[in-house]
């Protein structure tokens, strides 16, 4: 099993099947991103920079579009907790899949645009 497939392995049935749900759209908007670990949640680099990183945790899901992707979306990520650079979905409401499939395709963009 490699790192990522164990990191989400250890979370509960439904918290797993959103972490998968995350993954898999990562795989599908960017296909050459290099997937791996890093501060022990699963990460994703594209041309050797930070694209995306999400964690799952007893409550929520985590995650993290580096600075420009939240501030980019900040008006529609109003209405969810979030921190510097992070935001959480609750994991008692469904994920915002359009919203984060914006998200991960604007930073593919900005990651081509600036070092592809």
């Amino acid at each position: 099993m490699d790192a990522i497939s164990n990191y989400i392995s250890q979370f509960e049935k439904e918290t797993q099947k959103r972490l998968k749900e995350l993954r898999i759209m990562v795989h599908d908007l960017a296909p050459n991103a290099n997937e791996s670990m890093a501060y022990g949640i699963p990460a994703y680099k594209l041309f050797g920079k930070p694209l995306i990183y999400f964690a799952g945790y007893k409550n929520h899901v985590g995650l993290y579009a580096t600075p420009s992707g939240h501030a980019q979306f900040a008006d529609k990520l109003m209405s969810y907790k979030q921190g510097k650079g992070s935001v959480q979905f609750a994991n008692d409401r469904p994920l915002p899949l359009d919203l984060i499939r914006e998200i991960i395709a604007f930073r593919v963009q900005e990651n081509t645009q600036k070092f592809g």
